[in-house]
């Protein structure tokens, strides 16, 4: 049997690192790591640093063609199985609603929450007893977040969909993990669109990139549904879940959050 890896976003930051952790055999034995990022240049540069074979895929899963073109790939290997799908690819533009491109709201939505359904809905008759996904949510999911609406209602539907595929796919030992880490200074933030509200959100600090993949697949080896990586946000998330929302929303703000 021919064990792969599958890891979007890979090309920089948490999916890199995610990446070579899969290399270094954290995430158990795989015979091959599949990369997918739109950067041809960033993958080929990672497969070279990388002792464990990985075969890039140049994909924009902004587009529905690339879920195609990646089960066309499953199909062509016998006796195969996906042992752990990282849905890490995503972007996130601040700022005000009203004020924002129409086409960066189409793109978050495609990106953040079509994308992982597809790439799960393309890999699971290929996975097994064992088999793991991880799919990067973040903190913005616990409250909606005005000034980061689209991305944290998005964000939401990732924590939602994995808990609930957890439990619906737990009794084969398939789990799902949702990782939620706070923001990280990677080139998620190049492109932030409204600085000010950027800087705000952000004033709860970074989380290191190691730190995040270290806590994820110690979650995903050990079949957890919910990752929180920072002491800090589980106290958050713990609070999320009893105040009421406008009660949530001036704590934010009391804390110059928005």
């Amino acid at each position: 049997m021919s064990r792969i890896a599958i890891v979007t976003g890979a090309s920089s930051g948490l999916g890199r690192e995610f990446v070579k952790r899969i290399d270094a055999g954290e995430a158990g034995h795989v015979d091959e790591i599949w990369v997918i990022a739109r950067r041809a240049e960033r993958l080929e540069a990672l497969r070279r640093t990388c002792s464990t074979p990985v075969r890039p895929f140049c994909l924009d899963l902004t587009d529905t063609a690339s879920f195609e073109v990646i089960e066309g790939a499953l199909t062509e290997i016998p006796d195969v199985q996906v042992s752990l799908l990282v849905n890490n690819a995503g972007f996130g533009t601040f700022g005000a609603f009203a004020t924002q491109g129409k086409q960066d709201a189409q793109k978050m939505v495609k990106l953040l929450m079509l994308a992982p359904v597809e790439m799960i809905c393309r890999t699971l008759p290929y996975m097994h007893e064992g088999s793991r996904i991880i799919n990067i949510a973040s903190v913005a999911s616990f409250v909606p977040q005005p000034k980061l609406a689209v991305y944290s209602a998005a964000k939401r539907f990732v924590l939602d969909l994995s808990r609930s595929l957890d439990a619906e796919l737990g009794d084969c030992d398939i789990h799902v993990t949702a990782v939620c880490p706070k923001f990280m200074q990677t080139e998620f933030l190049d492109k932030a669109g409204d600085e000010a509200a950027a800087q705000a959100m952000t004033a709860i600090g970074f989380e290191r990139v190691d730190h995040v993949v270290t806590a994820a697949l110690k979650a995903s080896n050990t079949g957890k549904g919910l990752c929180i990586p920072s002491l800090d946000m589980k106290a958050y998330y713990a609070l999320s879940r009893v105040l009421p929302y406008k009660a949530a929303l001036a704590v934010e703000r009391h804390l110059g959050i928005l």
